[in-house]
């Protein structure tokens, strides 16, 4: 027994540390973590106040307080999470009356470079039909086994490389003056191109995959949140269609996501209809959103699916939105302060100058 209320204490405190610790805006990995496991804190949380009553036949001061704080943790984390269910009201609306020449079907997918499983991928092209495809993770040797996409999806961008960050997407419409983008770091690519619709409207179409923050990849969520929000200010001023898309290594409710959200002016579809946690596609209780689209209000949805694991730890995922111009007259889209601009400037031009900074310290070396 005395073991088990340890176990409470230590698990309980836990949850308590790694939901305080996200309201600290410190870029470093270990704060920034408490962003993710949202649902699973508040699964643990709840654990811990149900099987309290039964390791503690009465409770003192500490413990009536250990559970509050626990009952509050539960709460909030709830509170953040909620938007991205059923029961709230969608941010993007169903669209009635979709035709065909003015809508975009997108398939993204983090095909995880060490994944062999290029033919079911292939199948799952075939069989999704979507208009563009979006991959993270590509290397030569993935390009080379997708060579045969080129014949249905004869507009491609590919950038492989061997460090997991290659991207390449691969499109029937016409792409309009495609550009591979280094926005923070140089061996971390982008894609930026207008996409032309079969209706002859041309949309912005960014596609991008920063780093995440793990000590494996980068101490800091500096670089990650930097290109989020470079890319946030480039479509700021915009009122053209717009889509943005890719494995973001962020979830949704963070609060670099919704500071992207603000700048941008850009819509989620998943607000209101459900997570559709994309990573890890092989364990369930740490799954995360991780993989986004993003839109203007021009759009409509008409389909969003998380389609099955074919091979990677990430589920595909898809999306069919349709372009109306009624659109953007019922959908509100979100608004930055003049506090969340600073912000975005401050995070992009400390993120900077820490890797010119850098730069400089490696080539004296």
């Amino acid at each position: 027994m005395l073991v088990l209320k340890i176990l409470i204490y230590i698990v309980g405190s836990a949850a308590i540390i790694l939901t305080v610790l996200p309201f600290f805006k410190f870029g470093i990995w270990w704060v920034r973590i408490g962003d993710f496991p949202r649902l699973q804190i508040a699964f643990i949380s709840l654990t811990v106040i149900i099987s309290m009553p039964f390791l503690f036949d009465t409770f003192n001061l500490p413990q009536i307080v250990f559970a509050v704080l626990l009952v509050a943790c539960t709460v909030y984390q709830l509170f953040c999470v909620l938007p991205y269910l059923p029961i709230y009201p969608k941010q993007v609306e169903q669209s009635q009356g979709a035709l065909a020449n003015d809508t975009i079907k997108l398939l993204i997918f983090n095909i995880f470079i060490e994944n062999r499983e290029s033919q079911k991928l292939l199948d799952l092209i075939k069989r999704a039909d979507p208009d563009l495809v979006l991959l993270a993770e590509p290397d030569e040797r993935w390009t080379r086994e997708l060579a045969t996409l080129e014949t249905d999806y004869p507009f491609a961008v590919k950038y492989p490389l061997d460090n997991a960050y290659g991207i390449a997407l691969y499109s029937r419409f016409e792409l309009d003056n495609p550009k591979l983008n280094f926005f923070i770091e140089d061996d971390i690519p982008s894609i930026t191109t207008g996409v032309k619709l079969k209706s002859g409207e041309i949309i912005n179409f960014y596609c991008i995959h920063p780093r995440p923050p793990i000590p494996t990849e980068n101490d800091s969520s500096n670089e990650r949140d930097a290109e989020l929000l470079f890319v946030g200010r480039m479509i700021e001023k915009s009122n053209e269609p717009t889509i943005v898309a890719g494995d973001l290594n962020d979830v949704a409710w963070s609060r670099t996501t919704k500071l992207f959200q603000k700048i941008s002016g850009l819509l989620d579809p998943r607000i209101g209809r459900g997570l559709y946690s994309s990573f890890h596609a092989d364990y369930a209780f740490v799954r995360f959103p991780l993989d986004h689209v993003f839109h203007s209000n021009h759009f409509r949805l008409v389909k969003l699916m998380r389609l099955p694991n074919i091979g990677s730890d990430h589920f595909p995922i898809f999306i069919h939105l349709s372009y109306e111009e009624t659109a953007e007259l019922s959908q509100k889209t979100p608004e930055a302060t003049p506090e969340d601009e600073h912000e975005a400037v401050e995070t992009i031009i400390e993120t900077l100058e820490t890797i010119e900074k850098k730069r400089a310290l490696e080539k004296k070396k």
